[in-house]
C-alpha cells in the first residue's frame, strides 16, 4: 500500500510538471510528455480508473494554463476548442497501451512508446480529415486524407521523440527508485 501511495504522489507531481512543460513557449511541435504519462499510469497503477484519470488531468491542467495565458494576451491560442474532447479521449485511450505492458523492460516500454503516438497520430488525423470536431477542412478524398496526415507529421515526430524520451525517464526513474529501495532494505 505504501508504494502505491508513493506511485500516486509521483504521478500527481508528474502530471503537474508535464502540464507546465506543455505550455512552455518555443517547445518543439508535439514534444510533450502526456502520452508517456498515459503509458506509465496504464502500466503502473492497479486501479484502472485512476490510470485513465492521470492523462486527462495532465491535459486539463495544461489547457487551463493555455487558456489563462491566451486570456492574458500571452499565448497565440487558447486551451479550449470545439474538438478538444477528441484529443482527451485519444490521450486517455493510449493508457490501454500501457496496460498491455506486462513486464517493464526496455523492449516493452520502447514498443509501447512507439505504438502510442503512432496510434494517436493515425486516429486523430483520420478524425480531423473526416471532419470530427472543429478542425481544418480537408477534401474527402484519398489526396485529402494524405494531405491531412502530411500536415500532422511535424507533430507526430515530436510526439514520437517525446514519448520515447519521457517514457524512458518515467519508467527508468521508477525502476531506479525501486532498486534503490530494495538495496536499502537488503543492506
Amino acid at each position: 500500500m505504501k508504494s502505491n501511495k508513493k506511485l500516486i504522489w509521483t504521478l500527481v507531481i508528474l502530471v503537474i510538471v508535464a502540464a507546465v512543460y506543455r505550455v512552455i513557449p518555443g517547445r518543439p511541435m508535439g514534444f510533450a510528455p502526456q502520452i508517456a504519462i498515459a503509458l506509465f499510469s496504464g502500466a503502473m497503477i492497479k486501479d484502472k480508473k485512476l490510470a485513465f484519470l492521470f492523462p486527462v488531468l495532465s491535459m486539463l491542467i495544461s489547457d487551463l494554463f493555455y487558456q489563462g495565458l491566451f486570456a492574458a494576451g500571452m499565448a497565440p491560442y487558447g486551451g479550449f476548442y470545439g474538438g478538444m474532447w477528441i484529443n482527451y479521449i485519444l490521450f486517455t485511450s493510449v493508457t490501454v497501451f500501457g496496460m498491455m505492458i506486462r513486464k517493464n523492460n526496455v523492449t516493452n516500454v520502447l514498443v509501447a512508446s512507439l505504438a502510442g503516438p503512432t496510434y494517436f497520430f493515425l486516429v486523430s488525423n483520420f478524425l480531423t480529415w473526416a471532419g470530427v470536431g472543429d478542425f481544418v477542412e480537408y477534401p474527402k478524398t484519398w489526396e485529402g486524407l494524405m494531405a491531412c496526415y502530411a500536415a500532422g507529421i511535424p507533430f507526430y515526430k515530436g510526439s514520437l521523440m517525446a514519448t520515447v524520451a519521457f517514457s524512458g525517464l518515467f519508467f527508468g526513474g521508477w525502476a531506479l527508485i525501486g532498486k534503490k529501495q530494495t538495496n536499502t532494505v537488503v543492506a
